[in-house]
Formats: structure tokens, sequence, C-alpha cells
């Protein structure tokens, strides 16, 4: 089971501020909404709409893809 710690430790270390952590979650969960892409390939949209290396893109990417299920569950709770 995923925990709030875990989701506030393993936060991408060149990730700033909530705020900016927020944007990028939100476009993600938009991105997988318009079904535009399968998930594993929206690290290239991230990129694009970021200006973000392929790493990082990357990085953000598994970040989100391990911590989906634990924010939506916190929201509908």
């Amino acid at each position: 089971m995923v925990t709030r710690e875990q989701y506030v430790e393993e936060r991408p270390a060149w990730i700033d501020t909530d705020s900016d952590l927020a944007t990028l979650e939100d476009y993600l969960d938009c991105l997988r909404e318009s079904g535009v892409t399968n998930m594993f390939g929206a690290g290239a949209y991230l990129e694009t709409e970021f200006d973000l290396s392929t790493s990082r893109a990357g990085e953000m990417l598994l970040y989100w893809m391990k911590f989906y299920g634990h924010r939506y569950k916190e929201e509908t709770s």
C-alpha cells in the first residue's frame, strides 16, 4: 500500500513547489482522460509541453503512474 509519506518523499527533486507538481499531475490526468495517447507514450507530451528533458519527463511519468491510484482514492474519500 502506498502512503502519503511515500508520495511526499518520492517526489522528483527537480520539482520545486507543490504548485508545479499539481500542474504536471493535472496535465497528465487530462491527457489520460483525453485518450490522445497511451500513457506509456505520455513522456513525449511532457517534454514538448513543459520543455523537459527525456529523463525528467520519464521520471515524472513514473511518479504519476505510481501514485495515480493513491491520489484518486484520496480525492474520492
